[in-house]
Parts: structure tokens; C-alpha cells; sequence
């Protein structure tokens, strides 16, 4: 598992990089460039994801942990 520093590096990493790819693509549109842009929006939005599920491990533990706890306490309310 990744820190939530280097992916956050990555991000803004890829980010500089669309900004280069939105400054070409201003001055004249190129379809390579263009396919480069959309696979770094694509990129992005997977580092972003990886991220929040990161800190939200972080926070609150692994998933299958937070279910186990939720079904149990589902268990003893149902009980009560």
C-alpha cells in the first residue's frame, strides 16, 4: 500500500503535466496530444480514488474489519 504522500506526489505530478498538455493543446489542437490529456484525466481520477480509499483505511481500518464490526453490532442491537 502507498503512502498517502506519494500518491499525492504522483498527482501533482500528472497535474503539471495537463497543464503543459492544456497550454499545447491551446495553441493548436493535436489528436496525440489530445488521447495523451484524456488518459492523464484518466490517471488522475484512479489516483484520486486510490487516495480517498487509502485515507479512509487509515481512518477507520480495513474493510472487511469495519463490516465485521457493523454485522456484529447489527447482531447485538437485533438481540437487545
Amino acid at each position: 500500500m502507498r503512502t498517502l504522500d506519494e500518491i499525492r506526489t504522483e498527482i501533482e505530478g500528472l497535474t503539471e503535466r495537463r497543464g503543459e498538455l492544456f497550454h499545447a493543446l491551446s495553441e493548436a489542437h493535436d489528436p496525440a496530444l489530445a488521447a495523451e490529456h484524456n488518459e492523464l484525466e484518466e490517471q488522475i481520477a484512479r489516483l484520486w480514488e486510490e487516495h480517498r480509499a487509502t485515507r479512509a483505511r487509515l481512518r477507520h481500518g480495513e474493510r472487511e474489519a469495519i463490516i465485521a464490526r457493523a454485522r456484529a453490532e447489527e447482531r447485538l442491537e437485533r438481540a437487545a
